[in-house]
């Protein structure tokens, strides 16, 4: 079983979605569509699912429209790690909710409902945010419209997907799937979601495709990597701005994909990026980043290539304990890992030959076989010391015969040596953050591998946990 389970990480759900777009604020990222006529905008709903990006060193928005930076409407979450829903008329607060509750697992898929309708009576009905299928009602601000005012979106104006649209600023990082907008009605989350029969704390999707979206309604299925703001559901399409091929992800609220954990981390002063699935480590720090999902069973393939190995002192491999536990490196006490410098495997802090070095550019494939408690590293491709994942309890030219976890789990994980040079590490648990060359799967069809996987072994997410972990 996996140590960290998000929204739908155990099961089939039934409906499948195939994509998502990763947003990565550094690139500017978003879709944008100027409407020609004006829908309701006293009414509609918004619904997406969402996997955040960076630790909340700013305000990130999802959704936003309006005529200029005195007039608009947005929907975004928090340096403060909440949700907002804001809307601002000349200049000033007119609809603001907060919630109190905080929003902060970056593992985990969360599915958003804004449901308006501003001539309700009662204030509170006028607009609704829901999470998960729940209703929030505890606001730290609660401003909400008068009764049958029009609001600042849905209107003949610009509007974006991925930034704040009249300011150009406060960029989207993290996954977005599923994104859909509903003109002249105010729908629950019923009509986007549902609780899974057997498991009834799990929220999933279901296929919205038969619902009245309105005149300027769409859908945003994000399963044509050449047109992301292709509305599957009609003709109101967004233009696509900074995102590239790279950014169609698989990475979804139905198959959930391991990424690097940017709440678990040594690296002060490190800064992940492409969903995090990348991190650039400071330098002079000794630590670790571990994965949000950890395993104790089952044979598991990734890949992590060294974009700069940080004047050869970069580790690759796997760790027990969080990387804010201990402060180890991913060679130390609980870690085995493949060591760029010179070529060398450690654990426990010792340090013996092993295989070749390795240096910029190069992708290091790491194979744990927690049935039979052995680990394999592959440069470029080539498994070192002639190793052969697929020899099971023999274990032929493995770095490691694995030690039981401390805390029952482990995590793949990156590093660089203490008083090194910073590097590069980005990691591929399936979905990629940089381009493939050649496109390799696992057995049951997941994933985009740079090498071939070995036999027996799976990409890490919430499906093939399902049936492997």
């Amino acid at each position: 079983m996996p140590l960290i389970l998000g929204t739908n990480s155990i099961k089939d759900t039934g409906y499948d979605v195939a994509n998502s777009v990763r947003f990565n604020s550094g690139d500017s990222p978003y879709l944008n569509k100027t409407l020609s006529s004006s829908g309701n905008p006293k009414k509609f709903t918004i619904s997406f699912w969402q996997k955040l990006g960076t630790s909340f060193d700013a305000d990130r928005a999802v959704i936003s429209g309006g005529a200029d930076s005195n007039n608009y409407l947005v929907v975004r979450n928090s340096s403060s790690q909440t949700i907002q829903i804001l809307e601002t008329v000349s200049g000033s607060d007119h609809t603001n909710l907060v919630t109190n509750r905080v929003f902060r697992d970056v593992s985990a898929w969360y599915h958003i409902v804004v449901a308006i309708d501003t001539t309700q009576g009662t204030d509170t009905n006028r607009v609704k945010l829901y999470v998960n299928g729940t209703q929030e009602t505890s606001f730290s601000t609660a401003t909400y419209p008068g009764q049958n005012d029009d609001l600042q979106f849905n209107n003949n104006t610009a509007h974006a997907i991925g930034r704040r649209q009249p300011q150009g600023n406060i960029y989207m990082d993290g996954y977005l799937a599923e994104f859909v907008f509903i003109d002249d009605q105010q729908l629950g989350p019923t009509s986007f979601g549902e609780f899974d029969e057997d498991s009834p704390t799990i929220w999933k999707p279901k296929d919205v495709s038969g619902l009245t979206f309105g005149t300027n309604g769409f859908y945003l299925d994000f399963e044509d990597s050449g047109t992301l703001g292709n509305d599957a559901a009609g003709s109101n399409n967004f233009t696509s701005n900074n995102l590239a091929a790279t950014d169609q992800s698989t990475d979804t609220c139905t198959n959930n994909f391991c990424t690097l954990n940017s709440l678990d981390t040594l690296y002060n002063g490190g800064t992940f990026s492409e969903g995090n699935l990348k991190v650039v480590t400071a330098d002079s720090i000794y630590g670790a980043v571990t994965s949000t999902i950890g395993i104790n069973s089952g044979k598991w393939y990734a890949e992590f290539k060294a974009t700069d190995a940080g004047r050869d002192f970069a580790m690759v491999g796997i760790k027990s304990t969080p990387a804010t536990g201990n402060g180890d490196g991913v060679g130390a006490n609980d870690g085995y890992s493949y060591y760029s410098n010179g070529g060398k495997k450690v654990h426990g802090g010792s340090e013996t030959s092993y295989g070749n070095s390795y240096d910029d550019g190069d992708i290091i494939g790491v194979a744990v076989d927690l049935d039979n408690n052995k680990i394999y590293f592959s440069k470029n491709g080539t498994f070192q010391n002639s190793g052969d994942p697929t020899t099971g309890s023999t274990g032929t030219g493995s770095a490691f015969d694995l030690d039981a976890p401390p805390s029952g789990f482990y995590f793949f994980s990156v590093s660089h040596e203490d008083n090194a040079d910073g590097g590069t590490w980005e990691a591929n648990f399936g979905s990629p953050p940089y381009s493939i060359s050649s496109g390799n799967s696992d057995a049951n069809g997941y994933g985009n591998f740079e090498y071939s996987v070995p036999s027996g072994y799976y990409a890490l997410n919430s499906k093939n946990l399902a049936e492997f972990g």
